[in-house]
């Protein structure tokens, strides 16, 4: 059987990981850039920025985070060890995409922080929500399994083509250190938050104190930063929270 072959989506996938929530996401990693659309667009969160990297994994070359871009290319290595015709007919449709998820206005796509990777194999795409999925993405989708990775066919709009970091492997990844987000941004929420809020306010701003980064304070923290000649990215990192006393 071709390993471009379509088949039915196996039943029993994805055990033990389920796709990264975005709340997770955004909690950890903070936001890749203040505003999405349907297209790709630029990291512009320069403290996660810093983040990502260029590399071969086997194959081919990604762009994305660090941590998925290593994991990744130890899941590569046992592809070729363990598949060797799979490995060699592999490529990539893409992994760092910040956007908004197909179809959707509000979620925010995995591929926005580089920590999941469309595949293709002998240069052809599996045709996403079809219900089916190539013969060899089948095969080597225990293989991301293992070192913690979700397989898109298991979404609720079938996406065989898709592979992304699971909720589990990225809270694993901060279990017991500090996350990347040493920053406030969009879809944050908590005293952290509201002490920003109370600070813009006492400078003048207007804003409901209710402890949530919304489009409200994502505004008027980039007027303050504006104020301020800081970096106009709408996050409250270092410098921002320094120039508001926070830090």
């Amino acid at each position: 059987m071709a390993l471009t072959t379509l088949v039915r989506v196996p039943d029993g996938i994805n055990p033990g990981v389920r796709p990264a929530r975005q709340a997770t996401m955004l909690q950890l990693l903070g936001s890749p850039r203040h505003t999405y659309g349907r297209d790709c667009q630029p990291v512009t969160n320069a403290n996660f920025k810093a983040h990502i990297v260029t590399r071969p994994v086997g194959p081919f070359r990604v762009t994305g985070f660090d941590k998925a871009v290593e994991s990744l290319t130890v899941v590569m290595t046992e592809i070729k060890a363990e598949r060797p015709e799979i490995h060699e007919a592999l490529g990539s449709a893409g992994m760092l995409c910040a956007r908004f998820v197909r179809g959707s206005e509000v979620s925010i796509s995995n591929h926005s922080w580089g920590t999941a990777v469309d595949l293709t194999l002998d240069g052809s795409l599996d045709q996403r929500g079809d219900g089916f999925c190539q013969q060899g993405l089948a095969e080597i989708a225990p293989i991301f399994n293992r070192h913690g990775w979700f397989w898109g066919a298991g979404f609720r709009t079938e996406d065989a083509m898709h592979f992304e970091v699971a909720d589990e492997t990225i809270r694993q990844w901060f279990s017991g250190e500090p996350a990347i987000a040493e920053i406030l941004s969009m879809g944050d929420r908590g005293p952290e938050v509201l002490s920003v809020q109370q600070k813009l306010n006492a400078l003048g701003f207007t804003l409901v104190l209710d402890g949530m980064f919304g489009r409200g304070t994502m505004a008027q923290v980039m007027a303050f930063q504006r104020a301020k000649a800081l970096t106009v990215d709408g996050v409250v990192g270092r410098k921002t929270a320094a120039a508001l006393g926070l830090a």
